[in-house]
């Protein structure tokens, strides 16, 4: 371990026992060695004590710096593994960091382009445009077609210092496993190798830059969204540059209302891009945050959203994505018990379940919910129930879908900013409802054929060449089963001969030993055994010798 990982360790100790966060583990399963590690670090005492657990941890996390900040804004989604009270205090982590020298900006951007700035773009500005945790956004004009872009370069050293607080939070995260058992329902360890996954990706801005280029097609004749172009002949692992869009962002109601925003359409478009996106594309932006979601400028009065930062992306498979659209139709449809069967089929919850206590707690936490508008329920709120629930009947939330519900929770939150009375369910059943029939009925069936055409089109010269092959193999079978069949019987008929001839000398014999004894005829008695040694000694010779078949 070097010395700035000693030192950074060291801050994160100091930052935890500041804020007493080891005072939030239960006494019961503190191992004496972690009592004694406590001791050590005496002077580090608990300033906090007057605030409650989630606040603790989410200043701790703010004091942290950016990773931590990250990975706290992630553990906010996961409903199922916190409390309400923790998540909604890690849901309020803001991703404000001051942004770094441009002189240094420059730099970093020259070295990835290998040439000055000046060779592709005029009018960079030094001022950033927007900083965060992993990166810095430039503005500049580019040279060849005169249209404003933007220039998004990672930090400096922010893949290191990535890379170091992910190896201390493995850390504490196997020793946190040690202490509560491998067991228990936070899991540690997994959720940290999430998060990995998730920000290692973020760290890749080429990755970044391809997303936005496959969104982008998907929705290239969309009246709905629009991603911003990417000049992909400059766009590398630690710079990207696009088209600089001119949007409201999506929480600025102020602007929104007084361009005329048709807000109840906004609102209608908000939740059928998520569905389209899960369901018709399964590519979907899973971070979808207000800061990353902007309102065109222009013909306000059909709108459409103007999306950023396709860092983060969801997929599902396709079991997933059927067992989906099959619980939104339950839940629509108010059929419960369809709801806890699907649960058990897909594997989300132990065959062992009781089906009917699992329908009637998912019927509580439901019901409730139907014929209201968006204003009055929360889709969040019953997510929050159902993990509830979902704890008291052993369920494990699936790593696929921790992102889904997290964009669902974002989706809501703008459903609920923008048109309190959207009704969710008016605009969500019809998709689902059509893209169902189009899996499962005649137009499904359809679909699969015309996508595996080309595939049986190009094989379809060999078909005559295969089944006179498979017809031949068969052929061929039945020919050695019935030689193999042949064979068995006959060693079967030797056997039975030879048995025959075995009980038979066997017989002989013994009746010549009882002759002999009762003082008869010396002929009959040698007699006797004489042709039950001979009939011994030829069944003995005719037994079938072993073969295997």
């Amino acid at each position: 371990m070097t010395v700035t990982s000693i030192r950074r360790a060291y801050q994160v100790v100091k930052t935890a026992l500041h804020y007493g966060l080891d005072e939030l583990i239960p006494s019961k399963v503190k191992p004496w060695y972690f009592r004694l590690l406590r001791c050590t670090f005496f002077w580090l005492r608990n300033q906090h004590k007057d605030k409650v657990g989630g606040e603790r941890l989410k200043l701790a996390m703010q004091e942290l710096g950016p990773v931590y900040i990250k990975f706290g804004q992630m553990l906010s989604t996961r409903r199922d593994l916190l409390d309400d009270e923790w998540a909604e205090e890690l849901a309020m982590l803001q991703d404000r960091v001051p942004p770094f020298d441009s002189s240094i900006a420059r730099e970093m951007i020259e070295l990835e382009l290998g040439t000055s700035i000046d060779t592709y773009f005029d009018d960079f500005d030094n001022t950033p445009l927007a900083s965060a945790s992993i990166s810095q956004v430039h503005t500049a004009t580019l040279k060849s077609n005169g249209k404003a872009v933007v220039l998004k370069v990672l930090r400096p050293n922010v893949e290191a210092q990535v890379d170091a607080d992910l190896h201390l939070m493995s850390q504490a995260a196997n020793f946190l496993e040690t202490v509560l058992g491998h067991g228990n329902r936070l899991r540690p360890a997994e959720v940290v190798e999430d998060y990995r996954t998730t920000i290692e990706g973020e760290l890749n801005l080429k990755l970044e830059a391809l997303n936005a280029v496959k969104l982008r097609n998907n929705f290239l004749d969309s009246g709905s969204l629009y991603i911003p172009y990417m000049y992909e002949e400059l766009c590398f692992t630690r710079l990207i540059v696009m088209e600089r869009i001119d949007g409201i962002p999506v929480s600025d109601m102020a602007a929104l209302k007084a361009q005329g925003t048709n807000l109840k359409i906004l609102a209608e478009r908000g939740v059928e891009l998520f569905f389209t996106q899960v369901f018709r594309d399964n590519f979907f932006h899973a971070d979808m945050h207000p800061g990353n979601i902007f309102v065109s400028r222009d013909h306000p009065e059909d709108p459409y959203y103007i999306g950023l930062d396709c860092g983060i992306m969801g997929t599902l498979t396709e079991e997933d994505k059927r067992y989906l659209a099959e619980n939104f139709l339950a839940f629509f449809n108010r059929d419960y018990h369809r709801i806890a069967q699907l649960y058990i089929e897909s594997g989300w919850v132990s065959p062992d379940t009781d089906i009917a206590a699992f329908e009637q707690a998912v019927k509580v936490v439901c019901e409730p919910m139907f014929n209201k508008p968006l204003d009055e329920i929360s889709f969040g709120h019953v997510l929050l129930e159902l993990f509830r629930t979902a704890r008291r009947f052993d369920m494990v939330v699936q790593p696929q879908l921790v992102l889904l519900e997290k964009t669902l929770l974002y989706i809501e939150g703008l459903g609920r900013q923008l048109y309190p009375q959207l009704d969710l369910w008016q605009t969500a059943k019809p998709f689902l409802e059509k893209w169902m029939s189009e899996q499962v009925g005649p137009k499904g069936m359809a679909s699969k054929i015309k996508k595996e055409f080309p595939y049986w089109a190009d094989k379809l010269p060999e078909l005559p060449e295969l089944v006179y092959d498979n017809l031949k193999m068969g052929r061929n079978f039945v020919k050695s089963q019935n030689q193999m069949l042949d064979r068995y019987l006959k060693q079967q008929h030797k056997a039975h001969k030879s048995n025959y001839l075995l009980i038979t000398s066997a017989v002989l014999v013994i009746c010549g030993t009882i002759l002999f004894n009762q003082n008869a005829t010396l002929w009959a008695s040698y007699g006797s055994i004489t042709v039950g040694v001979v009939l011994w000694l030829l069944g003995w010779r005719s037994r079938p010798k072993k073969r295997k078949f």
